[in-house]
């Protein structure tokens, strides 16, 4: 069995007052969990289904992470 590492975007939702996860390199998929551990736990789930659902459709794997850079953005309001 190998092993392999994916990017995943962690942030809280505080209208859902639930953790949410987000893949870049799986066509965004998310998920989310009361917990921190229990959003990672999902999204570790949801990364195993996506993989096997791509090997057994016959799909390319996704060939991996993309760079990701989280940047302060300043917006001009009118």
């Amino acid at each position: 069995m190998s092993a392999r590492r994916f990017k995943v975007l962690l942030e809280f939702d505080p209208e859902a007052n639930a953790w949410v996860t987000y893949v870049p390199a799986l066509d965004h998929i998310s998920t989310f969990g009361d917990t921190r551990e229990e959003a990672l736990a999902n999204t570790r789930e949801l990364i195993l289904g996506y993989l096997e659902a791509t090997a057994k459709e016959g799909m390319p794997m996704p060939a991996g992470a993309p760079e990701l850079e989280l940047i302060d953005l300043e917006v001009a309001l009118a």
